[in-house]
């Protein structure tokens, strides 16, 4: 490997938005991040927490009004 042309990579932290800090390596500094591994409704099998597409079933139902 040549000297001088590769990133630092050194330990850091990264931080979800549920509370959650997950020690690693990287070359960046400090990792925020909105879901991670222990809040994820696909990891946890929590389906009640997965985000309302913006109410797409409503819309479609008042569209076609059903």
């Amino acid at each position: 490997m040549k000297e001088g042309i590769h990133p630092k990579y050194e330990k850091t932290t990264i931080h979800c938005a549920c509370g959650n800090e997950i020690e690693t390596k990287s070359t960046e500094k400090d990792i925020r991040v909105e879901i991670c591994s222990a809040c994820h409704p696909f990891y946890t099998g929590n389906r009640s927490r997965l985000v309302d597409k913006g109410g797409r079933v409503e819309r479609f139902k008042k569209k076609y009004g059903m």
